[in-house]
């Protein structure tokens, strides 16, 4: 079964009448609900070695084809897992942060903690979270409210400005960045949430990744070198130029127009396919050409080389504006 059908019957099972056995939509079952239509402790192990039942964690279980197919999706581990978490937390937990983020499959500039991250509000549950857990303490308007795979958790935009609230501004613009890329998200509902959080820690810098992010950076290494540059004192660059002539169109990173310099970020599978690479060589002739400074950077250079990145930079825009000047370039 390939990912959009097991998706698809997720979401139908997500959707139908509860089970007569499991009282539950999402295939998530406690040991209360179990009990609740008659069946005792020695039944319940019983289905658990049968196969039927798949323990969670103390007192909550998946339904066997529930966690089949979850398993086969990328977030599904995940989903398990936090399922289990705000089961177990009680009605008012809600998957947030970086376990949000996985579920809504938005990107991560660091690899994310082990520990399940779950919100609920203050003072309302006084269950004792579980190791493996890491609770935060926040308010959650319905707004701010979801679900993914049956699992109650943060929205996109809550997720985004949460952890631009709590992560570093690169980490933030990176997550901010890709939930805009993939049209989960838009700077008018991710205004709305930060209009709802104006006291919170951290909102100022959330506040400045929304204003920074942009949906037009396609990577996480574009999304950190636009940081980078920010960091380095560089003026913004225009992201996805496209740039040609008699019918032939090239499309770029970064342009500096009024500096004829353009950057490109490679990614290792920028050159994994020999056509792309056949591609970007043939552009990079015709930039030149063209009157363009081309400089390119590898991932190692954009994380661990910024000097570098900004003095070569730097020398490019000299360049390029000394061959704008002298070829009266107006473009």
């Amino acid at each position: 079964m390939n990912e959009m059908s097991v998706g698809a019957v997720i979401i139908r099972r997500v959707n139908a009448r509860p089970s007569r056995v499991t009282q539950r939509l999402d295939g998530i079952i406690t040991t209360a609900n179990l009990h609740a239509v008659g069946r005792s402790r020695d039944e319940i192990r019983a289905m658990v070695r049968r196969g039927d039942l798949i323990r969670l964690a103390f007192g909550v279980y998946a339904a066997a084809e529930y966690a089949s197919l979850l398993r086969q999706l990328p977030a599904g581990p995940i989903a398990l897992a936090a399922a289990a978490a705000t089961e177990s937390l009680g009605q008012d937990a809600v998957a947030s942060h970086h376990t949000a983020a996985q579920l809504h499959e938005l990107d991560l500039l660091l690899s994310p903690p082990t520990r399940v991250a779950i919100t609920r509000p203050p003072g309302r549950s006084r269950r004792a979270a579980r190791p493996g857990v890491l609770v935060h303490s926040a308010a959650l308007p319905a707004g701010h409210v979801g679900g993914r795979f049956g699992v109650p958790v943060t929205t996109v935009s809550r997720t985004v400005v949460d952890l631009a609230r709590t992560l570093s501004f690169g980490e933030g613009v990176v997550v901010a960045d890709s939930a805009l890329r993939q049209k989960l998200t838009s700077k008018k509902a991710l205004g709305t949430v930060l209009a709802d959080c104006p006291r919170w820690p951290g909102i100022r810098q959330a506040s400045a990744v929304v204003e920074f992010a942009d949906g037009l950076a396609e990577s996480v290494l574009e999304s950190i070198a636009r940081v980078l540059f920010r960091d380095c004192g560089l003026p913004a660059p225009e992201l996805q130029a496209e740039l040609g002539r008699d019918g032939v169109s090239y499309r770029v990173d970064f342009r500096w127009k009024l500096y004829r310099t353009i950057a490109e970020v490679d990614g290792k599978l920028k050159y994994d396919d020999r056509s792309r690479f056949g591609y970007e060589r043939r552009r990079d002739v015709w930039l030149r050409e063209a009157g363009y400074e081309v400089v390119h950077f590898s991932w190692q250079e954009i994380t661990a080389q910024p000097d570098y990145v900004n003095a070569t930079l730097r020398a490019a825009f000299r360049r390029g504006s000394r061959e704008r000047r002298a070829s009266g370039l107006v473009g």
